[in-house]
Protein backbone atom coordinates (compact mmCIF):
# COMPACT_ATOMS: atom_id res chain seq x y z
CA UNK A 1 0.00 0.00 0.00
CA UNK A 2 2.85 2.55 0.57
CA UNK A 3 5.03 1.36 -2.49
CA UNK A 4 1.31 2.32 -4.11
CA UNK A 5 0.82 5.53 -2.56
CA UNK A 6 4.33 6.95 -2.84
CA UNK A 7 3.68 5.98 -6.72
CA UNK A 8 0.58 8.02 -6.70
CA UNK A 9 2.16 10.88 -5.42
CA UNK A 10 4.99 11.24 -8.44
CA UNK A 11 3.74 13.05 -10.97
CA UNK A 12 7.26 12.54 -13.56
CA UNK A 13 9.30 9.00 -13.55
CA UNK A 14 12.10 8.29 -16.02
CA UNK A 15 13.42 4.73 -15.50
CA UNK A 16 16.57 3.61 -17.62
CA UNK A 17 16.34 6.64 -20.39
CA UNK A 18 18.44 6.63 -22.69
CA UNK A 19 18.61 9.07 -25.92
CA UNK A 20 20.78 8.88 -29.26
CA UNK A 21 20.97 11.42 -31.69
CA UNK A 22 22.50 9.19 -34.28
CA UNK A 23 25.91 7.83 -33.03
CA UNK A 24 25.69 10.49 -30.04
CA UNK A 25 24.33 9.65 -26.73
CA UNK A 26 23.19 12.62 -25.51
CA UNK A 27 21.47 11.04 -22.15
CA UNK A 28 22.63 7.29 -21.09
CA UNK A 29 20.25 5.43 -18.34
CA UNK A 30 18.56 8.08 -16.90
CA UNK A 31 16.47 7.40 -13.68
CA UNK A 32 14.29 9.97 -11.53
CA UNK A 33 11.18 11.09 -10.21
CA UNK A 34 9.40 14.00 -9.57
CA UNK A 35 6.56 14.42 -6.92
CA UNK A 36 3.51 16.42 -7.45
CA UNK A 37 4.55 20.30 -6.72
CA UNK A 38 7.81 19.57 -5.67
CA UNK A 39 10.49 22.25 -7.32
CA UNK A 40 13.32 20.65 -8.73
CA UNK A 41 16.85 21.68 -10.40
CA UNK A 42 18.62 19.60 -13.13
CA UNK A 43 22.25 20.74 -13.35
CA UNK A 44 25.24 19.82 -15.03
CA UNK A 45 27.88 21.55 -17.44
CA UNK A 46 26.41 22.34 -21.00
CA UNK A 47 26.64 18.94 -23.28
CA UNK A 48 25.29 17.39 -20.06
CA UNK A 49 22.01 16.82 -21.55
CA UNK A 50 19.37 19.16 -19.75
CA UNK A 51 18.21 20.56 -22.48
CA UNK A 52 17.29 17.24 -24.35
CA UNK A 53 15.68 15.93 -21.09
CA UNK A 54 12.82 19.58 -20.96
CA UNK A 55 12.14 17.73 -24.96
CA UNK A 56 11.60 14.23 -23.84
CA UNK A 57 9.27 15.25 -20.99
CA UNK A 58 7.62 17.19 -23.14
CA UNK A 59 7.84 14.96 -26.62
CA UNK A 60 10.12 18.00 -28.38
CA UNK A 61 11.95 14.42 -29.41
CA UNK A 62 11.59 10.57 -28.47
CA UNK A 63 13.81 8.82 -26.31
CA UNK A 64 15.84 6.03 -27.77
CA UNK A 65 15.13 3.85 -24.96
CA UNK A 66 13.32 2.80 -21.68
CA UNK A 67 10.23 4.67 -20.59
CA UNK A 68 9.11 7.83 -18.83
CA UNK A 69 5.49 8.56 -17.23
CA UNK A 70 4.31 11.97 -17.25
CA UNK A 71 1.27 12.73 -15.12
CA UNK A 72 0.38 9.43 -16.04
CA UNK A 73 0.77 9.30 -19.86
CA UNK A 74 3.62 6.60 -20.82
CA UNK A 75 6.02 8.75 -23.04
CA UNK A 76 7.00 5.78 -24.86
CA UNK A 77 3.91 4.43 -25.77
CA UNK A 78 2.62 7.74 -26.81
CA UNK A 79 1.04 7.77 -30.21
CA UNK A 80 0.98 11.30 -32.21
CA UNK A 81 -2.66 12.11 -31.19
CA UNK A 82 -1.40 11.99 -27.26
CA UNK A 83 1.06 14.87 -27.58
CA UNK A 84 -1.32 17.80 -27.86
CA UNK A 85 -2.91 16.23 -24.51
CA UNK A 86 0.57 16.13 -22.88
CA UNK A 87 1.53 19.70 -23.73
CA UNK A 88 -1.85 20.66 -22.22
CA UNK A 89 -0.63 19.35 -18.83
CA UNK A 90 2.50 21.05 -19.14
CA UNK A 91 3.94 24.74 -19.53
CA UNK A 92 7.40 25.53 -21.18
CA UNK A 93 9.95 28.33 -20.78
CA UNK A 94 12.54 27.71 -23.25
CA UNK A 95 15.99 29.64 -23.05
CA UNK A 96 15.29 31.35 -26.00
CA UNK A 97 11.66 32.49 -25.45
CA UNK A 98 10.57 30.96 -28.65
CA UNK A 99 7.56 33.76 -29.10
CA UNK A 100 6.36 34.23 -32.49
CA UNK A 101 7.17 38.19 -33.73
CA UNK A 102 4.87 38.47 -35.90
CA UNK A 103 2.07 38.44 -33.15
CA UNK A 104 1.65 40.67 -30.12
CA UNK A 105 2.48 39.52 -26.48
CA UNK A 106 -1.28 39.55 -25.82
CA UNK A 107 -1.40 37.20 -28.74
CA UNK A 108 1.49 34.74 -28.42
CA UNK A 109 -0.01 34.15 -24.42
CA UNK A 110 -3.40 33.34 -25.66
CA UNK A 111 -2.42 31.10 -28.81
CA UNK A 112 -2.10 28.53 -25.41
CA UNK A 113 -5.77 28.80 -24.41
CA UNK A 114 -6.77 28.86 -28.33
CA UNK A 115 -4.83 25.58 -29.01
CA UNK A 116 -6.29 23.97 -25.72
CA UNK A 117 -9.29 24.25 -26.93
CA UNK A 118 -10.65 27.07 -24.97
CA UNK A 119 -13.65 28.69 -26.52
CA UNK A 120 -14.85 31.91 -24.67
CA UNK A 121 -13.21 35.09 -25.93
CA UNK A 122 -14.16 36.72 -22.68
CA UNK A 123 -12.51 33.85 -20.69
CA UNK A 124 -9.23 34.51 -22.93
CA UNK A 125 -9.08 38.26 -22.61
CA UNK A 126 -9.47 37.94 -18.85
CA UNK A 127 -7.35 35.13 -18.43
CA UNK A 128 -4.21 36.70 -20.24
CA UNK A 129 -4.85 40.03 -18.86
CA UNK A 130 -4.86 38.77 -15.51
CA UNK A 131 -1.20 36.93 -16.06
CA UNK A 132 0.53 39.79 -17.84
CA UNK A 133 -0.61 42.22 -15.36
CA UNK A 134 1.21 39.22 -12.64
CA UNK A 135 4.07 39.33 -14.72
CA UNK A 136 4.27 43.54 -15.36
CA UNK A 137 3.87 43.34 -18.93
CA UNK A 138 -0.17 44.36 -18.84
CA UNK A 139 1.20 47.78 -20.60
CA UNK A 140 3.25 46.03 -23.22
CA UNK A 141 0.16 43.65 -24.33
CA UNK A 142 0.33 45.16 -28.21
CA UNK A 143 3.72 45.27 -28.43
CA UNK A 144 5.84 42.65 -30.87
CA UNK A 145 8.50 40.57 -29.12
CA UNK A 146 11.50 42.34 -31.60
CA UNK A 147 10.57 45.75 -29.61
CA UNK A 148 10.90 43.39 -25.69
CA UNK A 149 14.07 43.47 -23.68
CA UNK A 150 15.42 40.23 -22.69
CA UNK A 151 14.07 39.87 -19.44
CA UNK A 152 10.40 41.30 -20.79
CA UNK A 153 10.41 38.50 -23.49
CA UNK A 154 11.30 35.93 -20.49
CA UNK A 155 8.45 37.20 -18.73
CA UNK A 156 6.42 36.97 -21.57
CA UNK A 157 7.45 33.30 -21.89
CA UNK A 158 6.58 32.81 -18.43
CA UNK A 159 2.85 33.85 -18.68
CA UNK A 160 3.07 31.81 -21.74
CA UNK A 161 3.57 28.49 -19.43
CA UNK A 162 1.41 29.40 -17.16
CA UNK A 163 -1.80 30.65 -18.96
CA UNK A 164 -3.18 27.41 -19.27
CA UNK A 165 -2.69 26.73 -15.09
CA UNK A 166 -0.59 23.65 -16.42
CA UNK A 167 0.32 20.73 -13.88
CA UNK A 168 4.08 21.07 -14.65
CA UNK A 169 5.93 23.93 -15.50
CA UNK A 170 9.60 22.95 -17.27
CA UNK A 171 12.16 25.54 -17.35
CA UNK A 172 15.21 25.89 -19.63
CA UNK A 173 17.85 27.84 -18.12
CA UNK A 174 15.23 31.02 -17.51
CA UNK A 175 17.83 33.01 -16.41
CA UNK A 176 20.52 32.32 -18.56
CA UNK A 177 20.51 35.97 -20.43
CA UNK A 178 18.91 37.89 -17.86
CA UNK A 179 20.44 40.72 -15.65
CA UNK A 180 20.34 39.96 -11.92
CA UNK A 181 17.09 42.19 -11.80
CA UNK A 182 15.22 40.56 -14.30
CA UNK A 183 16.34 37.07 -12.99
CA UNK A 184 14.92 37.81 -10.06
CA UNK A 185 11.89 38.97 -11.01
CA UNK A 186 11.24 35.16 -13.61
CA UNK A 187 12.12 33.28 -10.26
CA UNK A 188 9.58 35.19 -7.85
CA UNK A 189 6.79 34.19 -10.71
CA UNK A 190 8.05 30.19 -10.79
CA UNK A 191 7.60 30.32 -7.38
CA UNK A 192 4.43 31.96 -7.59
CA UNK A 193 3.36 28.90 -10.09
CA UNK A 194 4.74 26.88 -7.38
CA UNK A 195 2.74 28.41 -4.76
CA UNK A 196 -0.52 27.97 -6.71
CA UNK A 197 -0.06 24.13 -6.89
CA UNK A 198 2.57 23.62 -9.66
CA UNK A 199 5.26 21.21 -9.99
CA UNK A 200 8.14 23.37 -11.44
CA UNK A 201 11.71 21.95 -13.21
CA UNK A 202 14.40 24.27 -13.89
CA UNK A 203 17.53 23.04 -15.62
CA UNK A 204 20.26 25.59 -14.91
CA UNK A 205 23.80 25.53 -14.79
CA UNK A 206 24.05 28.53 -12.40
CA UNK A 207 24.78 27.00 -8.67
CA UNK A 208 24.34 30.31 -7.29
CA UNK A 209 20.82 30.32 -8.15
CA UNK A 210 20.33 27.04 -6.66
CA UNK A 211 21.91 27.81 -3.42
CA UNK A 212 19.04 30.56 -2.70
CA UNK A 213 16.75 27.89 -3.10
CA UNK A 214 15.40 24.53 -0.24
CA UNK A 215 14.79 22.78 -3.61
CA UNK A 216 15.96 18.68 -4.73
CA UNK A 217 18.70 18.78 -7.01
CA UNK A 218 19.60 15.93 -9.59
CA UNK A 219 23.04 16.33 -11.12
CA UNK A 220 23.81 15.46 -14.89
CA UNK A 221 27.59 14.76 -16.45
CA UNK A 222 27.56 13.68 -19.91
CA UNK A 223 23.82 12.43 -20.28
CA UNK A 224 24.12 10.77 -17.43
CA UNK A 225 23.05 11.36 -13.69
CA UNK A 226 25.76 11.80 -10.64
CA UNK A 227 25.23 12.37 -7.32
CA UNK A 228 27.40 15.28 -6.78
CA UNK A 229 29.46 16.92 -9.32
CA UNK A 230 32.15 15.57 -10.88
CA UNK A 231 31.69 12.63 -9.00
CA UNK A 232 29.81 9.66 -11.38
CA UNK A 233 27.03 7.82 -9.40
CA UNK A 234 28.47 3.70 -8.80
CA UNK A 235 24.48 2.58 -7.45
Amino acid sequence: MDQISDIDSQIIRFYRVTKHFGETCALQDLSFNVRKNEFLFITGPSGAGKSTLIKLLYMGERMTGGYAIVDGMNLARMGRRQIPELRRRIGVIFQDFKLIDSRTVFQNVALVMEAAGFKSRSLIRERVEDLLELVGLAHHAEAYPPTLSGGEKQRAAVARAMVGKPKIILADEPTASLDPDASERVLRLLRAAHARGATVVITTHDRDLISRFDARVVYLESGRRVDSPGREETG
